[in-house]
Formats: structure tokens, sequence, C-alpha cells
């Protein structure tokens, strides 16, 4: 592949010089902006002109830890980075640390290893986080590992299209890896306590917190001088986006099912407070049973109908077309695989590249999995979500796949709507794009109450 001579635009100059300048700073940078280029592009600098980083470690989703940073390296000519992959088996990842490079990529999942594995004697002077949100868990190990070491760090840079997905209380785990809790408080409980009132719960236990009034204003002032925030529509000319709902009728039969099976489940969490652990729980059923399948007890896979299935090949017969398709449960890639059999499962490099040279006609990829970072823009411009999902964290990762700088073409977005269920409060959820577990809540205890 013959490398690419990369002219920065302005806002991406600007964000490399505050990489450079700054020893800790999160990039909220909308998908599509160029967030890799832009920190390789600093990383250079800083390594071999500004002699201030020796070894750079990069931590990000497995996917874009095994193709993004090592594809974005080799496409611009002004780059001359060495890159390692720190993946696989334990012996492999030993084995790739112990090479000289600049930059070691290693999957998010694998944190907690390597830092054991080095203890005190961390080597690495940077680190970046791509996709910081990943860190948004203060109880997480990922979080509590690197927390651990962060004295050690020299320079920490965060990467995101989206810091804050679900609510505010997402940011405080992000900001205090950068600042050690100097803009939003040292503990989470300190945050919490000045920014928020306590919403739902159940004695003393607090199932969501409500921003005070103007929270969100107070903070993003405080971390605005460590944040750089920039939206896709002010910077780059991107080809439309169409969304398209296509409701698609159960039969009589399998309609009166669904009413049976939902009226039990909600029963069931009736006489209780809905909590988020039994609203997804009772969602998750209730989103099973429109795709057309559903787990029993013991984990067997039940199919009850094949909607869905049907009206997919029906749109895929007018589209003839590549098409990314979008599932969120296993029995739904099993069962789009038996339909599709000439279908591909989204797993490697390999099935990216395969892709994006127009030689896979339908991609099933799940939104967790290629969400983050993956450029899939050059296959094609179509997704379906078969499964819908109430992130819109993962709804608006997973559409930008396509929806990115080097798209020529309109990105069409088909949703499958089962009529009647509950895949139409999902897609008002969406639509509002608020909290995802405050949405999930009240919008099932208003299904609850009309059922």
């Amino acid at each position: 592949m013959e490398r690419q001579i990369f002219k920065a635009r302005q806002y991406q100059e600007y964000a490399i010089k505050k990489i450079i300048e700054n020893p800790a700073i999160c990039l909220a940078l909308d998908m599509g902006l160029g967030k890799t280029i832009i920190t390789l592009s600093a990383v250079q600098e800083l390594i071999y002109n500004c002699y201030e980083v020796q070894k750079v470690l990069v931590i990000a989703p497995l996917r874009v830890a095994e193709t993004t940073w090592l594809e974005e390296n080799l496409k611009w000519q002004h780059l001359n980075l060495k890159i390692i992959s720190v993946l696989g088996a334990e012996k492999k990842r030993i084995a790739a640390l112990s090479q000289a490079a600049d930059i070691y990529v290693i999957n998010r999942e694998n944190v907690q290893w390597l830092i054991n594995y080095y203890r005190k004697k961390f080597p690495f002077d940077m680190v970046i986080i791509d996709e910081s949100s990943s860190f948004k868990n203060p109880a997480s190990k990922r979080f509590r590992a690197l927390r651990k070491i962060r004295p050690l760090i020299k320079r920490i840079v965060e990467l995101t299209g989206t810091p804050a997905p679900n609510s505010l209380m997402d940011l405080w785990a992000q900001m205090f890896l950068l600042d050690g809790g100097e803009r939003l408080g040292r503990t989470l409980s300190e945050y919490r306590q000045k920014y928020f009132t306590a919403g739902a719960k159940n004695g003393h236990l607090v199932y969501n917190w409500v921003p005070i009034r103007n929270a969100d204003k107070i903070i993003y002032k405080k971390i605005s001088d460590i944040c750089i925030s920039m939206k896709s529509e002010d910077y780059l000319k991107l080809p439309p986006v169409i969304n398209n709902f296509v409701k698609v009728n159960l039969s009589e039969e399998v309609q009166t099912a669904y009413k049976k099976f939902e009226k039990n489940l909600i029963l069931s969490v009736k006489e209780e407070t809905l909590t988020a652990a039994n609203a997804a729980v009772l969602a998750n059923k209730l989103l099973q049973f429109a795709n057309g399948a559903v787990y029993n007890e013991d984990g067997k896979i039940i199919e009850i109908h094949e909607t869905k299935l049907k009206a997919l090949a029906e749109m895929l017969e007018e589209i003839n077309q590549p098409i990314l398709i979008f599932y969120w449960f296993r029995h739904d890639l099993e069962r789009l695989q038996k339909k599709f059999s000439f279908a591909v499962q989204l797993k490697s490099a390999e099935d990216i590249k395969n892709w994006n040279n127009g030689k896979i006609k339908i991609l099933l990829a799940h939104p967790a999995s290629a969400g983050h970072g993956i450029n899939l823009q050059f296959g094609g411009n179509i997704i379906v979500w078969f499964s819908l999902t109430w992130s819109l964290e993962f709804y608006q990762q997973a559409n930008k796949r396509l929806h990115r700088s080097g798209q020529d073409k309109p990105v069409i977005i088909h949703h499958l709507i089962a009529g009647d269920t509950i895949d139409e409060t999902v897609v008002k959820v969406l639509a509002n794009k608020n909290s995802c577990q405050e949405n999930l809540l009240s919008a099932l205890k208003a299904y609850i109450e009309v059922s």
C-alpha cells in the first residue's frame, strides 16, 4: 500500500499541539475526526523531536488493538514509529514486550495482567487510553490497576468519542486518571455529593443519581482545560445519514404469545422495586422474543418465529449491496448464520480487510466488539440493526463504523422493528439520547403500568 501524505487540518494541528503541551489531556473528538493520526503525530514529535517520551503504551478495544494503530502508522509517510501488538496468549504477550519498539498496543482486558507483570518497574512513560469510557467504572479491575501505577506515568492521553455516553457519573473515573481528583474530587462519593442527588433507591441503596441543576455546565467548565471536545459536523463534510425504520408485523398467533410472555415477566417484577438488574433481565427477555428466539433456564435456544429473518431476506434481495448487520444475542448470530450461510462474522483483521476490499456481501458484527475505532467505511454504506440495543454508546459508535471520513455515499441505517413490542420503546429511548440506564428504568416502569 502506497503511503499517503498527511495534511493536517487546522483542528488536527490544534489537537496535536495540545497533546504535546499538556502531560494529561482528553481528546473528546467525535468519531471520524482522526483521533489516532492526531495522537500518533504527537507521539512522533514527543519521541524524536522533543525527546520527552521513550516508551508508549496504548490501551484499546481488542479489534482496535489488532488493526487500527498499526494500519494508521503504515498509512502515513511522516510516521516512522515502530509499533508492537501485545496480544494473544501470555507467552506471546511476554515475547512482544521483550522487543524494542516505540509503541506497544494492548487490549484493555489485559491491563491488569500487564501492570501485575511489571509492578513498580512499569516502563511506559506515556499511556494512551483509546476509548477512555471503558475506564468509566471506578470499581472495575482495570481502573483500579491503572490508578495504582498512575504516579509512574509521565504523560497520559485519553481518547473518546463518547466521554459520558450514559450519564455525567461516567466522567469521574476518566478525569481522575488525568488529574488525580483535582477537578472533580478525589473520591466518587465526593463527586456525587457535590453534583448529584439520590434518585430511585431502596432503603440506603441508591439505584441512580440525578444531576443537580446546571451540573453539566459546572462540570464541563471545571475540566475544560484538560479536555478538548469537537463535533464532526463542525469540521468534516460527511455524506448524510438516512434512518429507515422497518416495521415488521408479528402474526396474530405470535403476537398473542408475546403478550402472554410479556405479562408473565411483568407480573414477576411488579411485586418488587424495579432495579437496573431486573429491568435489564426483563428488557432482554422481551427483546429476544421480538427477535424470534429466547434462552430457557438451561440456556437452550427456543425458536419462536422467523418474522425478522424473513423481512431481512426480502431486504437483501432488494438492496443487493454489501450490508453490515448488527446483532445483540448469541442466538441472533446463530440464526443469521443458518439463514444466510455466506454471511461472515467479524472476528479478525482479515475480515475487516476483506470487507473493505468488497469481498464480503454480509458482515455480521456485535456492537460491543465492532463499536470503537474500526474502519469499515470502504466496504459499504448500508447498516441493518437486526437486534436493537439500549446502549446509546454502542449504537452511536457502531453506526460510525460506516459514517466516517472516507465514506463517499449516504449511509443508510435500517432498523428492523417488531410492531407492538419493546422494540418500539428502545427506538424512542435511543432517539432521546439520554442516559441508557435512566431511560431503561423509566421506559420499563411506563411499560409495566400500561400492561
